[in-house]
Formats: structure tokens, C-alpha cells, sequence
């Protein structure tokens, strides 16, 4: 049995957020620790940590659980999972201490171990265990109980703790992405509002494919959904409710509306709106549904994206002859270009954490996806390819996906990569994909 919490106060607390999620955590117990991988950006190529994520016990599911663990845990680029076929002990119960010596002897620098069984009330239980092996101790453990239909996400959380455990930093894995679905032949391309884990499992389709849609954005309560869709041929923001499939039109603009996206506290939408050949940057309130015009340019002015505090926003222009990136504070006051290399910039994205501004640069025929400081300052690319585009942080600011589209390919494709440029992965998906925008932490 895992220890329990300290308090029950807390306990009762972290109850309370699991049940709201449909997952109950049961029990936890933490040994403080220090981080064994360090993150540093400016390193480079970051080491993985060699890590062994053993079968949980009992049967296939246990198996399959674990097996979505090392998956997170390799995507993430900072862990190396061994393969099994090197493992000495077989691991027959979770809750002994393992023989450390073994896994020492195969460079195991973590292990985690536990199990998943089944409830007389039908529900699952799993737990697990994670190991120091070369100080010989349990760095923590926590069961989680849950439907059997949510035995993924559970292995999210999971990865998610282990992966805070070990880097001192949040993890990633228990969250979704939006998307723009595309299928069909290009002459008649059906695109579809898409819905899918991180991972690229559990895809389901939001809207029918009977309208072009663009540009989805995830609301900060993860509730909402704000794209742009050409229905009726009207080009028009929409929120769309993912738990109800309920959505309505944000302001019933004369001009085209397009670029949406929440700000931080998910009370606003940032978008922009064209008339008579330009375009500038708006806010709506979502409660008084009252307007604010933010910039007034003979430019187009598009792509805004809040700082996470709220007070300043990125935006593209191209007021001095070509796209560029400015900032501006969230009246309007400051307007500042901060891009100031060869080639044209856009889709501006801040950082959740605040410290970078990602964007897609194009210039000499290609396009890369970057990161800037949000002064302009400190500008590395990560990627370049025949078409990139798009780029969408994880919540915890050290991965983006983003959608690219290879010189003689059919459609575009999702990928991510962290921050080290090092880590580039395919995000599988059934259909061609763009327009990522990945969601918050469930909850």
C-alpha cells in the first residue's frame, strides 16, 4: 500500500480535481529529490537519462500502460527507455524494493515499476513507483483510480509525474491537440475541425467537412474552441463548446474575421477583422461582447497572440513592406518591431512560460520555424523545410508542434520538436493535418 498524504486537507483537495477530471488519485508519496536531467536550451543536444519502465503487473493492460509511459517519455527527447530484453530482474511485486544492483549493472539510472488491476466496482486502479536506482530509494508513488476507458490518460499522468520528478520542471503528456483535418484529392480537399491525445491517439472529428475551417485555438479552461470557418461563404470567428458541440459566432463583423485566439484568462478573443483591403487587430469581450480596436494601419495587421500575463501582445505586420513580428501592450500603446532578419516573418505564438515567441520565417525559398526573446533578441531556428508552418507550444513551454508540407507530398503532416532542435518527431494522424494548437494540463 502507498503511503498516504500528509494532510487531509490536501488529499481531499487533489480528490476533489481528479474526480472533476473523471481519475481519482488514491494515495501519494513523494521523497524530495533533485532533478536528475538538466534543462538547459542553450546546451544543445541534451543527454536522455536512461530510464526502465517495466511491464506493470497484471496482464495485457499492464503492459500496454507501460508501454505508453516510455512512449511519452522517449518523445520527449530527455529519456532513453531500455529495452526490456536487458533487464535482469523480472519484477514480481511493485511494492518491494527492487535489487538496485541490477539495474545499476544495465546503466539504469530511474526505474519504474507498478501495476493495474480491476475493482469490484468495475473501475481500474494503477500504480506505480519510481525508483533512484543508484541511491537505492523510492523518489515517489501514486495509484490512481479511473473507468476502464481512460487507461491512456492515466498512463499520461503518469509520464507526467515521473517526468516532473525527474527534471523539476511540468510535464506535457496529459493533454490534446485541435487540428485541421484534410482528406480527399487537393482539387477538393475536405477539411474538418479534428480533436486527438498529444500522442496522436483518440482522434475524433468536431465538424462535418461541409465548410473550409482554419486557425483552431484552445480556451484556457480547455472547454472552447475559437476557429475561423467559411460557412454560408462568410468568413466568420466561431466558439465551439468541445463538451456539448455547441457553438455561436463572435460578433456579427461586416468584413472578414480570421487569426482568433484566447487571452490568458479566457474572458477575450483576440482576432483580426478586414475592410476595404486591410485588416487590424480586435478584442471582443466574451461576457459584454463589446469591441476594442487595437491598431489602426493601412497594413495588414494579423496572427495577434497574448503574453501569458495578459499585458502585451505579438502580432504580424506588414506596415514597413513585408511580414514582420512587433509587440504591443494590450491597449494598443507601444507598437515596437522586434524582427529584424532576412525574410518574412508570421504566426507569432508566446511562450506559456513567457521567455520566447515562436514563429515561421520564411525566406530563400524555405520556410523554418524559430524562437525569438519577446525584445527581438536571441532568434534560433529549429527547423527549416520546403513548407513549415504553424507552430503551437506544449503547455509547459519546451516542445512545439507545427505542420509541414514536403516538396511533392499530398498534404501536410504534423510534427514537433523541443527547444533544443534536436528532438524532431511525426505526430501520426489518420488524414493529412495542419494548424496545431495544443491544449493546457487537463484537469
Amino acid at each position: 500500500m502507498l503511503k498516504g498524504l500528509s494532510s487531509m486537507t490536501k488529499c481531499s483537495l487533489i480528490r476533489a480535481l481528479m474526480v472533476a477530471a473523471g481519475l481519482m488519485t488514491a494515495a501519494a508519496f513523494t521523497t524530495p529529490a533533485n532533478a536528475l536531467v538538466e534543462i538547459n536550451i542553450n546546451k544543445g543536444n541534451v543527454q536522455p537519462l536512461p530510464i526502465a519502465v517495466t511491464d506493470f503487473l497484471q496482464g495485457d493492460l499492464g503492459a500496454q500502460v507501460s508501454q505508453v509511459i516510455a512512449d511519452d517519455l522517449q518523445r520527449s527527447g530527455l529519456f532513453a527507455p531500455i529495452n526490456k530484453t536487458a533487464f535482469i530482474e523480472k519484477i514480481a511485486n511493485p511494492d518491494v524494493a527492487p535489487r538496485f544492483e541490477d539495474w545499476k549493472v544495465i546503466n539504469a539510472q530511474a526505474l519504474v515499476t507498478g501495476r493495474v488491476t480491476k475493482e469490484a466496482d468495475g473501475r481500474l486502479r494503477a500504480e506505480f513507483r519510481l525508483w533512484d536506482t543508484f541511491a537505492g530509494q523510492q523518489m515517489t508513488g501514486q495509484q490512481f483510480y479511473t473507468q476502464p476507458e481512460n487507461w491512456r490518460r492515466v498512463a499520461h499522468i503518469i509520464a507526467d509525474a515521473i517526468y516532473k520528478q525527474i527534471t523539476g520542471e511540468d510535464g506535457y503528456f496529459d493533454t490534446r491537440v485541435v487540428f485541421v483535418s484534410e482528406s480527399g484529392p487537393k482539387t477538393e480537399r475536405k477539411r474538418q475541425l479534428a480533436i486527438m491525445d498529444q500522442d496522436g491517439f483518440n482522434v475524433r472529428t468536431l465538424t462535418n467537412g461541409s465548410d473550409l475551417v482554419l486557425t483552431p485555438r484552445f480556451s484556457p479552461n480547455q472547454q472552447e474552441v475559437t476557429y475561423m470557418s467559411f460557412e454560408n461563404q462568410q468568413p466568420r470567428v466561431y466558439l465551439l463548446q468541445l463538451d456539448t458541440g455547441q457553438r455561436e459566432v463572435v460578433g456579427n463583423f461586416p468584413g472578414m474575421t480570421f487569426s482568433p485566439r484566447f487571452s490568458p484568462d479566457g474572458q477575450k478573443v483576440i482576432m483580426s477583422l478586414q475592410q476595404e483591403g486591410n485588416s487590424n487587430i480586435y478584442t471582443m469581450d466574451l461576457r459584454s461582447r463589446t469591441t476594442t480596436r487595437l491598431t489602426s494601419t493601412a497594413a495588414i495587421d494579423t496572427s495577434p497572440s497574448y503574453s501569458p500575463e495578459g499585458n502585451r501582445i505579438v502580432f504580424e505586420s506588414d506596415r514597413g513592406g513585408k511580414q514582420q513580428l512587433y509587440v504591443m501592450n494590450s491597449d494598443g500603446s507601444g507598437q515596437t518591431r522586434i524582427s529584424f532578419g532576412d525574410g518574412s516573418y508570421s504566426t507569432p505564438v508566446w511562450s506559456p512560460r513567457g521567455d520566447l515567441i515562436a514563429f515561421t520565417k520564411q525566406s530563400g525559398g524555405k520556410f523554418s520555424i524559430g524562437v525569438m526573446k519577446p525584445d527581438g533578441s536571441g532568434e534560433r531556428i529549429l527547423t527549416t523545410g520546403f513548407h513549415n508552418e504553424g507552430p503551437t507550444w506544449a503547455p509547459n513551454g519546451r516542445v512545439l508542434m507545427f505542420f509541414r508540407q514536403a516538396a511533392g507530398s499530398g498534404g501536410p503532416q504534423l510534427y514537433s520538436i523541443d527547444l533544443s532542435g534536436y528532438n524532431e518527431q511525426a505526430v501520426k494522424t489518420p488524414t493529412y493535418a495542419s494548424d496545431p494548437a495544443w491544449s493546457p494540463l487537463l484537469q
